[in-house]
């Protein structure tokens, strides 16, 4: 959970700015700074974990994805392949394995993923084109998600 203290004299949004006084006016913007330092260090740790994980389904599945790889992952081959792109959270490209509640880490994930295979493999990055409803939604995901982990103290 992160924890974040009031800080209402820092917006003239949330007080009466005529009578917050500089000091005022630096503590609270110290403990904005602090509070969304925090918040990213959370978002950061998600894309370290999910970095981690990185296609993990891989590893664990050595047996599978080999046959499905041998066989071009054509049809009637491709358990792995399905099962892969369901536990995986960063794989976009079929709508019926999008997670629901997709956030803008598996969006950077599925960004690196493509940089990172497409420079080794062949030497150029081939984008996978994304929704702006797609983008959105992870968008609101992710506000959602900070939310649920943010406790204001007083």
């Amino acid at each position: 959970m992160i924890k974040i203290k009031k800080s209402k004299n820092a917006d003239t949004r949330t007080c009466d700015w005529s009578k917050v006084t500089e000091e005022d006016l630096r503590l609270n913007s110290l403990i904005h700074k602090d509070d969304v330092f925090n918040g990213m260090q959370f978002l950061s740790e998600l894309i370290y974990q999910a970095g981690k994980k990185h296609d993990h389904t891989k590893i664990s599945h050595i047996k599978e994805f080999h046959d499905d790889f041998k066989n071009g992952f054509k049809e009637g081959h491709t358990s792995w392949w399905e099962m892969h792109q369901k536990e995986e959270r960063h794989h976009l490209k079929n709508e019926q394995y999008i997670q629901e509640d997709i956030n803008l880490i598996d969006i950077l994930e599925q960004i690196t993923d493509g940089v990172m295979a497409g420079l080794a493999r062949s030497g150029t990055y081939r984008q996978e084109p994304i929704s702006k409803e797609l983008l959105e939604k992870a968008y609101n995901n992710t506000i959602q998600l900070l939310l649920k982990n943010v406790e204001v103290e007083e």
